[in-house]
């Protein structure tokens, strides 16, 4: 039986709407998917799910409450800022739909109900109880009986109070997406990692975000941290625009004399070896692409022409502890999130050959290998050899560490992020290491032109 006014027909009209949403996200889900050209198991595995549960957020028979699984994805398979707004947009659509939908079939129970009840014969009347500690026979006044709410009126307040909690939910997930910035290399998209990042991107002054920075106690795992994710180059105020970018920074804080992580670090990836010898993929021709510039200006040129670093990338790093209480470092691990065909492009040498009496020690790190450590190697001073660094390492406020990575690939465009981690008076954590919120980006340049630059005549020409 229909209850007049709200017909199975509006039912079903919703019903369809609801659906639409739901199909639309799921579209997206399955396109992003496929970029990557994996199997539902194999990508489940790289996001840290289940597959089933994966196949049916691309099926569209159900929408995850949570945005987080929904970022990794878009993560993983290089989904641009545009990319990511639409599936947040899609995705808070969804969601509202299967809520609204829930709603609906609760709110078309109670009308199959009041109106069997209306069909049904006149019941007789209940007994009305007497408040508890009131004797019988005892006169009461109509207005002073309490009466008990409805059962179908205290289950539409739960429904309300449910959607309002989720709508709340939702707007919080909306503030913390990250702010993504275009990139000017056009075969970023559908690398394996968003657009916008790389060398040419160099990272700036912020702070860890303390949810995913926090420090466990005792010998639990640690969780992560990772820097702050600001849309653009910053000063180290995080307001003011700089002309030259600066290295990426990062920190823990937290409340409380027992909470906070006690290191602070740096990250300057426009390290070239020896002080003067690095490679840029860019993809212009020769004639657009300025002089090199000195060491130190590295980050600004490469930002301005979308610059990739070719074949490695150096990350140095320095380490302070906050106070004087030792921090140990205990290990430094290499994290690939993405791993595509090398860029296309021009291979644009910074020297004209180069060397020096002081190689650094350094951590040295193969992106080719499927599981790539950092493994720390000595240095030399002239022949003589300076000792490589063994973790665990200990620093603070008067005794900080620099720490120098070189990671070199041949056969792919990679995105990866460095994790550091740390131990102090029976507190252990990780600390995220990378530029800006965003990966490392480095790609092999076998296949490509390379040139150098003649500083006589003034122009590019082929490497020699």
């Amino acid at each position: 039986m229909t209850v007049p006014g709200r017909g199975r027909r509006g039912r079903d009209r919703f019903t369809v709407s609801s659906d639409e949403d739901v199909a639309e996200f799921a579209a997206l889900l399955t396109e992003l998917k496929a970029r990557t050209e994996r199997s539902y198991g194999s990508l489940a595995r790289r996001l840290g799910m289940n597959t089933s549960t994966l196949h049916r957020y691309c099926a569209g028979e159900a929408v995850p409450q949570d945005f987080a699984p929904v970022e990794r994805l878009a993560e993983f398979c290089g989904a641009t800022p545009e990319e990511r707004l639409e599936l947040h947009r899609r995705w808070l659509r969804a969601v509202a739909a299967r809520q609204a939908r829930a709603r609906g079939a609760e709110a078309g129970g109670e009308e199959t109900a009041a109106a069997e009840a209306a069909a049904a014969p006149e019941a007789p009347a209940e007994v009305e109880s007497v408040p508890q500690g009131m004797p019988h026979g005892v006169p009461q006044d109509a207005d002073s009986v309490p009466v008990a709410t409805p059962w179908y009126r205290r289950r539409r307040g739960s429904v309300l109070l449910g959607v309002a909690c989720a709508l709340l939910a939702t707007v919080g997930t909306l503030s913390a997406l990250p702010a993504d910035r275009p990139s000017n290399h056009p075969s970023a998209a559908g690398t394996g990692a968003a657009a916008g990042r790389g060398p040419a991107a160099t990272a700036t002054a912020g702070t860890a975000d303390p949810a995913s920075s926090s420090p466990t106690s005792g010998a639990s795992p640690s969780a992560s941290g990772s820097a702050g994710t600001s849309p653009g180059p910053q000063g180290s105020s995080g307001t003011t625009p700089s002309a030259t970018p600066v290295p990426s920074s990062g920190s823990g804080s937290g409340s409380g004399s027992g909470s906070g992580v006690p290191l602070t670090w740096t990250a300057d990836s426009q390290v070239w070896a020896l002080g003067c010898g690095h490679d840029y993929v860019v993809d212009r021709p020769p004639s657009r692409v300025p002089p090199p510039p000195a060491a130190q200006d590295a980050g600004a040129w490469a930002a301005a022409q979308g610059a990739v670093h070719g074949r490695e990338t150096n990350v140095q790093i320095t380490v302070q502890g906050r106070s004087s209480t030792a921090v140990v470092l205990t290990a430094l691990r290499v994290r690939v999130v993405g791993r595509a065909t090398p860029l296309a492009g021009t291979a644009y040498a910074m020297d004209q050959g180069c060397g020096g009496s002081i190689t650094p020690r350094s951590f040295a790190v193969d992106l080719d290998k499927d599981r790539p450590v950092a493994r720390s190697v000595p240095g030399s001073d002239a022949g003589t050899p300076i000792p490589a660094v063994r973790m665990p390492y200990r620093v603070s406020a008067e005794d900080p560490e620099v720490l120098l990575v070189t990671a070199r690939t041949k056969t792919c465009a990679c995105d990866w992020f460095l994790e550091l981690d740390w131990s102090s008076q029976g507190r252990t954590g990780t600390v995220r290491i990378d530029d800006r919120g965003r990966p490392f980006r480095t790609t092999g340049i076998e296949g490509l032109s390379r040139y150098m630059y003649d500083t006589g005549e003034r122009r590019w020409r082929p490497y020699v």
